[in-house]
């Protein structure tokens, strides 16, 4: 199976370990996933259906979008990957719309010129709800066209939600698999904690999580797969659960230098088996 990349940048995006994820997950009829995020399990692996969420409405948004309209869509955002655009004055003025209208299409358009034009692809807001990722200065932002195609294609499969991760787990059923990929556990207490929808991940969520999901398998037979950094901390959360740790080069870091390998840890809850 070809990898296929997502089409948005994503910081923690999964698609270096897709092989890992895809071995450690069992089989089953749909792929649940409460952190959806870029995509790039769902886009690599083969359910009969897909339950897809994530708690940011502009992701969830824009892929309802281009799963309805994939053709009206990408003929209106290659507009924006022109030089005219490319540059931080225009960049600021599409940032700033986006930030006053409500028009969902055009948060669509304008979600994705800001994911490619943007610094590292990031995706960050205000405490007031407003996106505030500087300018990227790249030479030529890549429009992801036949990127856009695939996903459209697959989501056929999927349904996409915006909710908390609670709210998806509570609408997994048996025979289902859920995979989650939260923001991470930070790798030292001094880390500074990434706020990925404007409201940030706390380690009581991190704590949370792991207890819904062991409950999950043990008393509604779903199995759950997790993804994290491989800590003190993550192997005590998941201790009820068949760990491996698997290398990873991290991509999101201020400077070059600190792109290293760092251990992640994926945490397998399952079923009980009946002897």
């Amino acid at each position: 199976m070809k990898k296929q990349r997502a089409f948005l940048k994503w910081a923690g995006g999964k698609f270096s370990l897709v092989e890992d994820i895809r071995r450690h997950l069992p089989p089953a009829r749909k792929l649940v996933e409460p952190f959806v995020g870029a995509g790039s399990v769902f886009l690599n692996t083969d359910y009969d259906d897909y339950l897809l969420a994530d708690i940011n409405p502009d992701l969830i948004n824009l892929y309802n979008v281009i799963k309805h309209e994939p053709e009206r869509y990408i003929e209106d955002a290659r507009q924006y990957f022109t030089p005219e655009y490319n540059q931080k004055g225009a960049y600021l003025a599409i940032r700033e719309a986006f930030n006053q209208t409500q028009d969902t299409y055009l948060r669509s358009l304008y979600f994705l010129y800001m994911n490619r034009h943007g610094f590292n692809g990031l995706c960050r807001y205000n405490k007031k709800g407003g996106f505030n990722v500087p300018f990227g200065s790249y030479k030529k932002p890549y429009f992801p066209e036949a990127e856009m195609y695939h996903f459209a294609e697959k989501a056929k499969k999927a349904t996409f939600i915006c909710e908390g991760y609670h709210q998806t787990f509570s609408r997994a059923r048996k025979g289902s698999v859920i995979y989650c990929d939260p923001p991470y556990a930070p790798l030292s207490t001094t880390a500074n904690f990434t706020s990925y929808a404007g409201n940030g991940f706390s380690l009581d969520d991190q704590a949370a999580l792991a207890d819904v999901a062991e409950k999950a398998a043990t008393e509604r037979d779903i199995p759950v797969l997790i993804s994290n950094h491989d800590t003190t901390l993550t192997r005590r959360l998941y201790h009820g659960a068949a760990l491996s740790v698997v290398r990873v080069k991290r991509t999101i870091s201020r400077n070059g230098g600190g792109r290293n390998k760092v251990d992640e840890l994926l945490a397998l809850f399952s079923p009980p088996q009946n002897d």
